[in-house]
């Protein structure tokens, strides 16, 4: 079974939902996962979903900020949420795509929303940079998000850190903006080291070829500019590496109108 799996910071799932519907109709990913969907759960737009051909949904949303939602033409074996850092506020949903959807090996799909962690690189003062680099540091030793064993586990979402030289427009500018620090990358590599996860899309896309999923709002014209940061990400479980085929970054998206700063990823693999 060939399966895609698709990432994206929508930036409002509802305010989004016809350029979702778009890439939807281009792609046809068989799982989409969406990060700051900013929408209850209760609000969720379903039937919309449903109709694109999406009949089993998992979120973990709140009103206005944050949440995360997995959209799936296949059934889920089982689904589970957690919270980081002793807040509720909604950035982790996990799936297992296993026996009901016809696979003889499950699939476990962590889909996550670091925080951004404002502007300000500076724990003391800055609380939300503080709350990254502690949302980090529970990545690294939480077991609930390694592969533990698991032969077939991806974890993929808005980690919101850019962690290579070439993830960036310019490692050398970028040093002291928030994204792409030394303790937050230090910190990100230490969470994929220590959950034993592979980087899918650099393993596919080596250094030094440049790779970005966002291009700022604050740049008037993105393209020509070009001055973007790889900020999701789709880890993989060692295992089930040699199985990822291909993964695509839909630039495009970023130019369409009234578009989320985030463009989607999609992994193709060989399940």
């Amino acid at each position: 079974m060939t399966l895609k799996i698709t990432t994206w910071n929508v930036n409002s799932v509802r305010f989004r939902i016809e350029l979702v519907a778009k890439f939807i109709k281009a792609v046809r990913p068989d799982i989409l996962c969406l990060q700051e969907t900013k929408c209850p759960d209760d609000k969720f737009p379903l039937k919309r979903f449903k109709r694109l051909g999406y009949e089993h949904v998992a979120m973990n949303g709140q009103k206005g900020y944050h949440g995360v939602a997995v959209l799936s033409r296949l059934p889920f074996d089982e689904t589970s949420k957690r919270g980081f850092c002793s807040i509720n506020d909604s950035r982790h949903v996990s799936v297992t795509i296993g026996e009901r959807a016809g696979l003889k090996d499950p699939i476990i799909v962590h889909n996550l929303y670091v925080p951004a962690g404002g502007d300000m690189p500076d724990p003391e003062l800055n609380p939300k940079f503080k709350h990254k680099l502690s949302f980090l540091d529970e990545m690294r030793e939480c077991k609930d998000v390694h592969v533990n064993g698991h032969a077939r586990a991806i974890l993929l979402g808005d980690l919101n850190v850019a962690p290579r030289e070439h993830d960036v427009w310019s490692h050398k500018q970028l040093l002291d903006v928030v994204s792409h620090t030394p303790i937050e990358t230090e910190k990100l590599n230490a969470a994929q080291k220590g959950g034993g996860w592979v980087d899918a899309m650099r393993e596919l896309v080596p250094e030094p070829t440049k790779l970005y999923t966002w291009w700022s709002y604050r740049s008037p014209d993105w393209k020509a500019a070009d001055k973007g940061r790889r900020l999701d990400h789709m880890w993989v479980s060692p295992q089930l590496m040699d199985r990822v085929s291909d993964i695509r970054v839909a630039k495009e998206a970023r130019g369409w109108a009234q578009p989320s700063d985030h463009v989607p990823v999609t992994a193709t693999i060989e399940a």
